[in-house]
């Protein structure tokens, strides 16, 4: 309720208890006047027979001065009576003074007092004249008829509150405005927020119920929910667009880079010059990179429909790193970047999906070696931190400026600048690669300076714990935030200074 709402309930519900007060104590004084009358009127039934008897026979005096009594007696008790009403009667006015009146005037939206069985006793509002006429003037009439009978459950329900001692109640409700042309609503949409009024000993005696038009509201929470499935209708089609698209293009792109191994070995007869050799080497590398971009395409699709499956085992992480090493090695000799790797001693073995992990690590280090200039240097570390295992890759590469961090990640989105410009690639591996360390429950984290490098750190579960339930499959359901999004560390140099703290590590250069 508004404050001119609660205001005018508390001033009326505190005159009400006055009234009920006098009321109280006028009835208290009129029925001990009573008392003393039915006294009087006892005496005189034995005084006034006995004198009568002196004048009278006594067969004759006793029913005369027995109803004498009688009757004065019934004449004083209703003369009481009539008094006390007319005396009661200024106070009862007073509940519909002038001062009520223009309060209940004022408060917002349509006010409506209602008895105990919820009869309407008198409507009120500042906004009185936006609401249904037959809202407006249902004054002795049961409340509830009005409400649309679908929601008369939710007014029956506030009401019982109310009757079981609660001081408030609110409902959503709905009234049919009559009009039922297209251009216009059936319903307008309210909110009813009660408020019990009771009586000395707590009994409920009236309820005040503000009434609110949110027919506005409703219509944008409405359109709101409409947006929102057809935004998650849109994703879904995209996501299976996406999969048909990666299952369609797979084939034809191994048969191209079948055809082209084979021409390449020339195996059913020999090129005739280098420019054709450099030609089919250059269709098969073109090829390997398209494959390569579909079928991140497609583990991308199948994050964000939550149905990537985790294939959770048991393995030794340095095996990993080093395969990881033998596969990027060459691609980061032909550049002249120097490829190292820093594995803390009795690193023993983790609990993930291992295809995942290697992936990952080779998005990082493919990205680093992609973005760091010839005699520069890639790292990819490994340690444990008690429970979590830490992965690291970082580089001395062109750095990512501060505020193009957050746009990272995002599906075909990359950072476009004069460093950037020159470097193909899709925007997909960085996204991919939250959404993998996502699936493991672990932590991404990246910080970088233009010019400086860039470091990429990874926690996770060492014991496979992040995923819930473990084992084969175990999260293929479970839904994350596609893209995650990425927290900025703090000094960057006081992360590329920072080695591997817990034991020794090995260094390979490749």
């Amino acid at each position: 309720m508004t404050e001119k709402a609660v205001a005018f309930v508390d001033h009326a519900a505190g005159r009400w208890l006055a009234r009920m007060e006098e009321d109280a104590e006028r009835r208290a004084a009129t029925v001990a006047q009573l008392r003393r009358l039915i006294a009087f009127a006892g005496a005189g039934l034995l005084v006034v027979p006995a004198v009568f008897s002196l004048v009278f026979r006594p067969a004759l005096a006793m029913p005369i001065g027995a109803a004498l009594v009688l009757a004065l007696f019934l004449a004083a008790a209703a003369l009481l009576i009539a008094f006390s009403h007319s005396a009661r009667a200024p106070s009862v006015a007073s509940s519909s003074d002038e001062s009520d009146v223009v309060l209940a005037s004022q408060v917002p939206g349509l006010l409506i007092f209602l008895n105990e069985n919820g009869i309407v006793e008198r409507v009120s509002g500042r906004d009185r004249e936006s609401f249904p006429g037959y809202l407006r003037d249902c004054a002795g009439q049961i409340f509830a008829e009005h409400i649309y009978v679908s929601d008369r459950i939710a007014l029956m329900q506030a009401f019982d509150l109310l009757r079981q001692g609660e001081d408030s109640a609110s409902a959503e409700l709905r009234v049919e405005i009559g009009s039922k042309s297209r251009n216009t609503a059936q319903f307008m949409h309210l909110r009813a927020e009660m408020t019990a009024v009771r009586n000395a000993a707590g009994r409920l005696r009236r309820i005040v119920a503000q009434l609110s038009d949110v027919t506005e509201i409703e219509e944008l929470r409405c359109e709101a929910v409409r947006k929102t499935a057809e935004a998650e209708s849109a994703n879904d089609a995209k996501s299976r667009f996406l999969a048909a698209v990666s299952h369609e293009l797979r084939t034809p792109l191994n048969a191209v880079l079948g055809f082209s191994d084979i021409l390449a070995g020339e195996y059913f007869g020999r090129l005739e010059n280098d420019r054709q050799r450099e030609y089919v080497a250059l269709i098969r590398q073109s090829g390997a990179h398209l494959l390569s971009v579909v079928n991140t395409m497609l583990d991308m699709s199948k994050l964000e429909a939550g149905r990537y499956e985790l294939m959770m085992e048991a393995f030794p992480i340095a095996e990993s790193i080093e395969s990881c090493e033998a596969m990027l090695g060459l691609q980061a000799k032909e550049k002249g970047v120097t490829l190292t790797t820093r594995i803390q001693r009795g690193i023993g073995e983790v609990t993930a999906d291992q295809r995942a992990i290697r992936q990952v690590l080779i998005n990082l280090a493919g990205n680093a070696i992609k973005f760091t200039d010839a005699g520069g240097v890639v790292s990819m570390d490994a340690a444990r931190e008690g429970a979590m295992l830490k992965l690291t890759v970082s580089d001395t590469g062109i750095g990512i400026a501060a505020d193009k961090i957050e746009f990272l990640g995002q599906p075909f989105m990359q950072v476009q600048n004069e460093y950037t410009r020159r470097y193909e690639g899709t925007g997909l591996g960085l996204s991919l690669v939250k959404g993998l360390v996502a699936l493991h429950g672990g932590t991404f984290v990246i910080a970088s300076k233009p010019g400086e490098g860039t470091v990429v750190t990874i926690m996770l579960p060492a014991d496979g714990s992040g995923v819930s339930g473990g084992g084969e499959g175990a999260d293929a359901g479970r839904m994350v935030e596609f893209p995650p999004r990425i927290r900025q560390l703090g000094d960057l140099a006081e992360v590329m200074k920072k080695d591997v703290e817990d034991g020794p590590a090995k260094a390979k250069i490749a």
